[in-house]
């Protein structure tokens, strides 16, 4: 990351000690206010097409006792995340814990008694300081991987990710400018695959290649650096994002994420959703339309059809086209994996399905 990004967040981060060394000053009771993230102030802002947050915030202070211990965590965690800044160092959320955690002078009260309470507080701080995780040096591990006619320079190193073998390249959780750089670009397409077996066949039959598209996954859920790669992609280089998950409630939920953001992450949404994605499979159509028997989809369960249900109400899931999608699933009762897809032959998914998902354009928005 540049000096100056640099500069700028460790601003932020001293401006923490700025508020209790002035609060004391003026014996006064130092006061954090950190943006509320639930679901009651979150809203969907229908014009850009995706989730933020609302302007409600809930006050941290010091002489509350309620309050007195997170409100020491949050100046703790600020202070480490500070000493990176001028370090000039990334580190992991693991390590942030253990940097921050130790015994209260004579006490046995630990500031921090697991990772649970200190990974809440970096999150606190980015929405409170809006400076993305990233921004704070605070990495995660490599969760996704990528090949395709894409060159990448990080750290210095150049990355041809079209000439990595079957395997792609391990996808950094930090992917901004400042540490991964996208020096060419020749794809038509970005194709986000939820699983890493759907990856591995597509990799395997080079579908990239014929099909001259970017495979990416971050098997399962993506990661924030796997949704973030694939957004600068759209957005920088103009290339249309398309999801292929399995028809399941868990699969819908994973493309709404990546379209719209999360409710958790409703702050970051405006750097790591991507409105423009396009659902391309598998759909709860698809089983009737390429001939899966009903013996390879799965009885949805009672946790599956309450999903669904929560899917319906949200109102990124309005459009006419997703409650179809939605009320044809819980009609049929079964959810499809697309490795069912294999049921017809190794190859249906590159050879069949997708090459005709993609010329009949018949994915849904």
């Amino acid at each position: 990351m540049s000096k100056n990004k640099n500069a700028i967040v460790e601003k932020k981060l001293v401006g923490l000690a700025d508020i209790v060394i002035d609060a004391a000053k003026r014996k006064k009771d130092p006061t954090i206010e950190i943006p509320v993230r639930s679901l009651s102030n979150v809203k969907f802002n229908e014009k850009k097409g995706i989730i933020e947050m609302g302007e409600n915030t809930q006050e941290r202070t010091f002489f509350n006792v309620a309050m007195a211990k997170k409100f020491m965590q949050t100046i703790l965690v600020g202070d480490a995340l500070a000493e990176l800044q001028r370090a000039n160092l990334t580190t992991s959320l693991r390590e942030i814990y253990y940097r921050t955690k130790h015994t209260i002078g004579d006490s046995h009260e630990n500031t921090f008694d697991g990772q649970d309470e200190s990974d809440p507080v970096i999150e606190d701080l980015e929405v409170g300081l809006e400076a993305l995780r990233e921004e704070l040096h605070v990495r995660a591990d490599n969760g996704g991987t990528i090949i395709g006619p894409l060159v990448l320079e990080d750290d210095g190193d150049r990355i041809d990710c079209s000439r990595l073998g079957k395997g792609g390249y391990s996808v950094p959780s930090i992917v901004e400018d400042d540490f991964v750089s996208i020096k060419k670009c020749t794809a038509d397409f970005v194709l986000l695959v939820e699983k890493g077996t759907q990856w591995n066949r597509l990799a395997e039959d080079r579908f990239w290649k014929k099909y001259n598209c970017i495979l990416l996954t971050g098997n399962g859920q993506p990661p924030r650096g796997v949704r973030r790669l694939a957004r600068r992609l759209n957005e920088e280089k103009k290339l249309p994002v398309y999801v292929l998950v399995d028809n399941d409630p868990w699969g819908y939920y994973i493309y709404s994420v990546i379209k719209q953001g999360s409710i958790n992450l409703a702050f970051e949404s405006k750097r790591m959703a991507i409105p423009q994605a396009k659902f391309v499979g598998l759909s709860s159509a698809d089983p009737e339309k390429y001939g899966l028997p009903r013996n390879v989809g799965i009885k949805l369960n009672e946790k599956d059809i309450a999903r669904a249900k929560e899917l319906q109400n949200y109102p990124w899931f309005q459009k006419k086209e997703w409650q179809l999608e939605l009320k044809r699933m819980l009609s049929s009762g079964l959810k499809f994996e697309l490795d069912a897809l294999a049921n017809k032959d190794f190859q249906y998914l590159t050879k069949k399905y997708l090459p005709k998902k993609l010329a009949d354009k018949d994915w849904l928005d």
